[in-house]
């Protein structure tokens, strides 16, 4: 279960009436890396609220590559397209560090909404930054070098956990980002000569995220401040 300092922004951040009505609803879980959320194509019948952990989105091609679409922490929630309308799932939503969630049932957030305007306007703020962020890497994936990219996703990450130390291996770092494993490893190795990380059998340690930050593209400010700066 999740800490005390360790629960989701956005339901804290709520009205306290609004809070104990969604909180009302809920249920809570643990997930550990590897869980599955929804997969592409599936109804979004439940939507999590995460505490702890992290939740990659990752698109999947037809030719099995895949690509990480957004990354959900202790700042958003899982199913993000299903608060609105009925909706499927686009991509597969799958646990990437274990942590815990709070969800509910999405027709039954949609009803709330429906009710709240303090809740409307919470989640819509979450979509609108999430979209940014989605806008921001689209030019950034085609632009920026692997290395400004591995130091976002690094950061990215680093946000939204509570270690310095991440449990990923190049393999899988090469599937989020889109790009071959003997780039990610060239990458790797020069953050980990800057002094920023050091990595050794899928152990990655952040040593300096002040060196991260000056080694990381425009991309991630640009996304980091409209979260942390929703529309009121």
């Amino acid at each position: 279960m999740a800490q005390v300092d360790d629960r989701n922004t956005i339901l804290e951040n709520l009205d306290l009436d609004d809070r104990r009505l969604i909180i009302a609803a809920m249920s809570d879980f643990d997930f550990e890396s590897g869980y599955v959320f929804c997969e592409p194509g599936e109804e979004i019948r439940y939507i999590s609220f995460v505490d702890a952990g992290l939740v990659s989105a990752v698109a999947i091609m037809t030719n099995g590559e895949t690509v990480e679409a957004y990354m959900v922490g202790r700042e958003g929630f899982v199913g993000v397209t299903g608060w609105l309308v009925p909706f499927r799932s686009s991509v597969r939503c799958i646990g990437q560090v274990a942590g815990s969630a709070r969800r509910i049932e999405a027709r039954r957030l949609r009803e709330i909404a429906g009710e709240r305007a303090g809740v409307r306007l919470a989640l819509g703020n979450y979509a609108a930054s999430l979209q940014v962020e989605l806008e921001q890497s689209a030019a950034c994936n085609a632009i920026h070098k692997a290395e400004q990219r591995l130091a976002k996703w690094l950061l990215r990450a680093h946000d939204r956990t509570s270690s310095d130390t991440l449990f990923m291996t190049q393999e899988f770092l090469g599937n989020m980002l889109g790009t071959q494993r003997t780039t990610v490893t060239e990458s790797a190795q020069s953050l980990a000569a800057l002094g920023a990380i050091s990595y050794s059998r899928g152990r990655v340690l952040i040593r300096d995220r002040g060196v991260l930050e000056k080694v990381v593209c425009e991309c991630y400010a640009a996304a980091k401040a409209v979260s942390d700066h929703p529309r009121t």
